[in-house]
Parts: C-alpha cells; structure tokens; sequence
C-alpha cells in the first residue's frame, strides 16, 4: 500500500489551481508535450532554500526507473513491486490513487541493477500505453485501467534480452505506437556473446487502438533511447538511435532513408540519450567511445557536419537527452559520478563554452530561461541557460534518495521528483502574500 503524506495547507491552493485556465498544458509522454524537455510555463518560483521548493505530496514507489507521465489532471506512475509490474492512475494534484494494474514479471538484470520498468507511461487522449522491462507492450484506458491490448515483444520478435532490458519510451504518431523492439532470430546467442543478428525489427509500429503491427523495419538491435519524431521541410521524419546508430525513416511507412553507424567498440555500452534536432540538422551523443556527432538530414541520406575528435570530446552523454536553448546545447557529459560535468556546448560548432564539474550525472528540464537539474543523489539545482557562463540561482540539500536518474516533470507549476523510494511532488508557483 503507497504511503501519501500531504500538507494540508497546500492542498486547497493546489487543487484549485488545477482549473484556472490560464495554466500550461500538461506532461503525456518522456520529456514533456514536445519531447524536448522545455516547459512553456510562466510565473514559477525558481529561487529556493536550501530545503527546497514546498512540498505538496509524496508516495512511496517501487522497483524502477521511470517518471510520471501527466494529463487531465490524472498522473500515471508505473513501477515494480514484487514480482508485479503496476500502473497506477493517481489525482496530479494530490496523489490519490484512482485505479491500478498490475501483471505479473520475472524479469532479471543482468548485471544486477534495478528489476522494475524504464519507459515512461504515453497517455493519447482516452488510452495510456507501458513498455515493460521484460518487453511487455500494454494499452490501457485512461478512464478505469481496463485493458485494451497487449504484445508480448520479446515473444513475438525473438528479442535477446538487452543489458538492462527494454528502456525505450514508445512514440504516438497519427494511428501509430511506434517503438524500438530490436528482433533476433531464433536460437541466437545471449547479448554478452557480443554475436547477436538483427531480424530486421529495430522499429516497429503498431495500430494504436489494436496493437497489430503495420510494419517492423530496420536492421539493427534495441538501445535505450526513445524516438523522435520531426518535420523538416515539410515531410515528416523518425529518428530512431538504436543500439548501431541512427535511422532516419518515413514514420508513415517505416521506409528507412539512412543508418549513420554510431557506437563505441566497447561490447558492454549503449546508446541512451535522443537525438535533439534543430532545422535539418540532428546531434546525437554516447558516452562510451566516440561520444558526439553532428549530421545533416535529407531525403535519402544525411551529410556529416561534424564529429568529436578521438580525444577532449565535447559531449559524452550517458542517459541523459541534452537540451537545445538558443543555438547552445545544455548536457550532462560524462560516463561516471566523478567525471561527469555540466556542460553548455555550442550547437554549430561543439565548442565548449563552460562546464561544471562537482554536481554528478544529472538529468534537467528548461522552463523561465533556465534548468531545472537533478543530481543522481536527489540534489535540485537552478541555473542559468546562458552560454556566458555557469550561474547557480538555487541549489538544495538532497530531496530524494539516490539513484534519482530521470529528469524532473513539470505540470501545472508542480515539479515531479522522483529517487530509489519516493516520488515528491513541489509547488513551484510565485510566492503569495
């Protein structure tokens, strides 16, 4: 049974805020409503004590690395607890519980991290789709959980499970779920045999509302970033950064228009932030060899516009997907706790125009010209998106337990935060009288 301890003092403001329509809009998917981590909402208080900003609620969560997705009002949390994998459909504003799902899993990490899910619930309008870590693909109703459809992906594609299981977020795209599913053939070694086939099923799409496939495409194996979808000059595109590089496709048709190779020679690595696309123009970035690259896209195939050299590398993102903010690239860049550093990159040319070492791996959102960052071991800090230089405007004391691994989400003046135990709900809202 969660846990919800509430300030009572905070609830009347809160839930009354929910219906003022002048608010923004709401958090469906991983990174927010443009999947770009940037927030348009206006009039927050981002300077805080060290304590933090005022905590409205918490609960206590499960096994697991994901964030709420959020819409309407309702917030849909997914976690492990036990050998059953839960979705949970709780009111934003207070986090009581309204429905809950669960199926049973008996999914182990290899290399003996968390045993809970990684992709972030998608709401589209009536329906909310999971993608467990065992490769259990789930449409549910948004109104009372019940269940729609569900593919067993692993089953169904022959996929080998990855290092850390499935920890892509799915897409919505007109009639379309798509995802990154990764396929092998029959009797195909395990991964860490370093000799695993792809079956041709890196991306696949589903019928939304039915969940059979329209069309697998791509020969490569699954990683750990999520798609993107864009439109430059008028066309439609998908990037998917799988476990061998990028594919840039026709999300209509899966028709694949280019694979750019991208990966460390390192068996053991992934590849895990998204791509940040800006006009034609996509970066993508890893954290284990060559770290990053700049391409240019068009119909049939893509033009290298620049690449890290083999050593000082401007950008080695781990998990964390950068933040692009007035032609400069705002990033974590590191493999390690102790390496890794806050950096604000150049978007053109990769130069690195300051860094920020000392914070650990973290992840952060844009919102009022500025990000909103979360250190692994629960720390918030505010600081300036500027290319002049790093400016810290609030830094806290740890507010969740380690590992905090996701980026924060921001609803309505409410940030999301969650850690290894709990997740926190804060108003940011401007101070009142």
């Amino acid at each position: 049974m969660h846990r919800i301890t509430v300030r009572d003092s905070w609830i009347a403001i809160v839930c009354c805020l929910f219906v003022l329509p002048a608010l923004a809009g709401d958090w469906p998917r991983f990174l927010g409503p443009s999947g770009d981590g940037k927030s348009t909402e206006t009039g927050l208080d981002l300077a805080w004590p060290a304590t933090g900003p005022p905590l409205v609620w918490e609960i206590e969560v499960g096994d697991g690395y994901t964030m709420p997705a959020i819409a309407d009002g309702k917030l849909f949390e997914f976690d492990r607890r036990e050998d059953r994998a839960r979705l949970t459909c709780r009111v934003a504003a207070t986090g009581k519980e309204i429905w809950r799902q669960e199926y049973p899993t008996d999914y182990e990490d290899l290399y003996g991290y968390s045993t809970g899910p990684r992709g972030t619930p998608v709401i589209d309008g009536d329906r909310i789709y999971t993608y467990g870590v065992e490769g259990k693909l789930r449409c549910h109703a948004v109104k009372d959980g019940k269940l729609l459809w569900e593919v067993d992906t692993v089953k169904k594609f022959g996929v080998v499970q990855n290092f850390f299981g499935v920890g892509s977020t799915p897409i919505i795209e007109g009639d379309l779920l798509i995802a990154m599913v990764g396929g092998s053939p029959d009797d195909s070694p395990g991964i860490q045999s370093g000799d695993v086939k792809s079956a041709g099923t890196a991306i696949v799409a589903f019928d939304k509302k039915t969940g059979e496939v329209r069309y697998a495409t791509g020969d490569d194996l699954a990683s750990y970033a999520s798609p993107v979808l864009t439109t430059i000059e008028g066309r439609r595109w998908g990037l998917m950064f799988a476990r061998g590089g990028l594919f840039g496709f026709d999300p209509k048709n899966g028709k694949i228009d280019f694979h750019f190779p991208w990966r460390s020679k390192v068996l053991e690595s992934v590849n895990a932030a998204n791509p940040v696309v800006a006009g034609d123009r996509v970066l993508i970035s890893e954290t284990y060899g060559p770290g990053s690259a700049l391409i240019r896209v068009k119909p049939g195939g893509y033009t290298l516009v620049r690449k890290d050299p083999p050593r000082d590398k401007s950008l080695a993102s781990h998990w964390a997907t950068p933040i692009l903010h007035d032609g400069t690239i705002y990033g974590c860049s590191g493999r390690n706790s102790g390496d890794a550093e806050l950096r604000a990159i150049d978007f053109d040319d990769g130069k690195v125009a300051w860094s920020k070492p000392g914070l650990g791996r973290v992840t952060m959102i844009h919102v009022q010209g500025h990000l909103i960052v979360l250190g692994e071991r629960g720390r918030l800090f505010v600081v300036e998106a500027t290319p002049a230089g790093y400016t810290e405007v609030s830094a806290t004391e740890p507010l969740v337990t380690y590992p905090a691994w996701n980026p924060p989400v921001l609803v309505n003046g409410l940030l999301f935060v969650r850690g290894a135990d709990k997740l926190r709900c804060f108003d940011l809202h401007a101070k009142r009288e």
